[in-house]
């Protein structure tokens, strides 16, 4: 007997105990009878009808010839057998796919109807090809994986990591699509790091990523979804940098996804099914009553899966804990994009924003890094071969900007002046090519290098014209050429009227000389 005919069989013999195991007369069998073809009852197949006597007369003549195996109902005799379709065309059609496993229920019907003129349903057909062992897994020709249980033996061997659409929340007075971005440790299924949020993209995966990367450490392994986020070269920087390995989703195959997946059908059927039959929240009520529930329900409540809670089996199960540096994390996350400072302005443009920077790098192409995970108020500048050159902070253009005052410089060491005068002299001499006598017989002015040397002697320097600064230089050129008959002995004598033992003094004196 099957499971369908032993369930008839207890249903006939509990309608019929009373005239079974009763001491009825054969009047009162058959007035007990005729009663219960009388009243509607519940069949084992779920349709409610009254028993006709007839049956009830054979159902009691089986149980007291045959016993219990008598009173279910007997198998037709043409089991098995298609009673629509003939069977030399069931045959034709077996036959052709066990020939070729991979031919379908399209193909197959183009060869029925060439042999017999006819096709058959695809059910039909399936269910056939099933009993026969004719289906692609029964020859041994599909693809279907075979699988295991997806575990990890420690905490933190592996998270994780996906995103979900949650539900609708207020936003500066609109209602917003949210969207629960998780990672979740895969040995434990305790959640190291979920929130919602009004968008889905990179900085959202990275700010998720950060905070459970703060709380508990680096993983040794990350899974996600093969989407175009999950590949960010970002991404990937950290992962590596961290010592954490990162793996994707194989395209096509759901089903490794699981661990996260299941996670959010609880969320949604016992977290969010309150959420939406109340009032709507927003962003921050929303996250702060979903971090409630993950701690007071959801880590608490034996998993379907281990046995037990996610954070008992976290505690039992944690070995060490791997710090995370996030200096370099926060490093790796920020995005990198070239940008040209504005000429006019002083400034960069990034995302609609600008952020002013050293004029002195006007025009120049430059590197810009930044931060993803909030408002951008600050970028850092780096030159196309990585060097640091400081920070741009966010400003408004209308606001203006003052030139920066020229730094103070320390002295030239190079005497540029007095190459201008050698320069020049030569090419005095080259333009005269010879000596000129007439100018030998007027008395020979006092030369501008003998001049600044007498005065850094008097002044107590050292090193003649390189111990001028070359604003010092200009006004005593200035001097020297006003006074054509400056000798050292009229300088001297200025030095020694002038108040102080300064230039302007002496220049003073000397446009000012006392009489001895």
């Amino acid at each position: 007997m099957n499971a369908r005919q032993e369930d008839e069989a207890v249903f006939w013999c509990g309608l019929l105990t009373s005239v079974l195991f009763g001491k009825l007369e054969k009047g009162e069998e058959h007035r007990r009878l005729m009663e219960l073809s009388q009243q509607e009852v519940v069949f084992p197949g779920g349709g409610k009808r009254k028993p006709s006597l007839s049956t009830l007369k054979r159902k009691l003549k089986n149980y007291r010839s045959g016993g219990f195996n008598t009173m279910g109902r007997s198998p037709r005799s043409d089991r098995g057998k298609s009673r629509s379709v003939p069977a030399d065309v069931i045959a034709t059609a077996i036959a052709a796919k066990k020939e070729q496993p991979r031919r379908s229920p399209l193909m197959l019907n183009l060869i029925l109807e060439q042999q017999h003129g006819r096709t058959v349903a695809r059910s039909t057909l399936y269910r056939h090809l099933k009993d026969a062992g004719a289906t692609r897994l029964k020859l041994g020709v599909t693809q279907q994986k075979v699988r295991k249980r997806w575990t990890c033996e420690h905490t933190h061997d592996m998270w994780a990591g996906d995103f979900e659409y949650g539900p609708y929340v207020l936003v500066d007075g609109q209602s917003v699509q949210s969207y629960l971005s998780a990672f979740i440790d895969v040995c434990s299924r305790y959640i190291v790091a979920a929130r919602f949020y009004v968008r889905q993209n990179f900085d959202v995966l990275s700010d998720t990523l950060i905070r459970g990367f703060e709380v508990h450490g680096v993983p040794m392994k990350i899974y996600l979804d093969n989407g175009k986020v999950y590949h960010a070269h970002a991404l990937k920087r950290a992962c590596y940098r961290l010592g954490a390995g990162l793996f994707h989703r194989p395209i096509g195959d759901p089903a490794t996804g699981g661990i996260i997946e299941r996670f959010f059908e609880t969320a949604q059927s016992q977290f969010e099914a309150e959420v939406r039959s109340g009032d709507l929240l927003g962003l921050d009520r929303l996250n702060e009553a979903f971090a409630a529930w993950l701690e007071v329900v959801h880590h608490q409540t034996a998993n379907s899966e281990t046995g037990q809670s996610p954070r008992h089996r976290y505690d039992e199960r944690l070995i060490a804990i791997r710090q995370a540096d996030m200096e370099a994390v926060a490093e790796s996350f920020h995005q990198q994009e070239e940008r040209t400072v504005d000429k006019t302005f002083s400034d960069i443009r990034l995302n609609n924003r600008f952020y002013k920077v050293d004029p002195k790098l006007r025009g120049d192409r430059l590197r810009v890094r930044y931060d993803l995970r909030g408002p951008v108020e600050e970028i850092l500048i780096y030159s196309l071969k990585d060097e640091y050159l400081g920070k741009g902070l966010v400003h408004q253009r209308q606001e203006g900007q003052d030139p920066m005052p020229e730094p103070r410089r320390a002295a030239p060491k190079f005497d540029m002046l007095g190459m201008l005068v050698d320069k020049h002299r030569q090419q005095l001499a080259d333009e005269i090519g010879g000596i000129d006598y007439s100018v030998m017989q007027r008395p020979s002015r006092w030369s501008f290098d003998a001049f600044a040397a007498c005065l850094a002697d008097l002044l107590g320097r050292q090193g003649g014209l390189s111990a001028f600064s070359a604003e010092e230089l200009d006004a005593m050129g200035k001097v020297h050429a006003r006074h054509h008959n400056l000798t050292r002995t009229l300088l001297k004598k200025a030095f020694a009227q002038a108040e102080r033992p300064t230039i302007p003094a002496i220049v003073y004196a000397l446009q000012n000389p006392k009489e001895d």
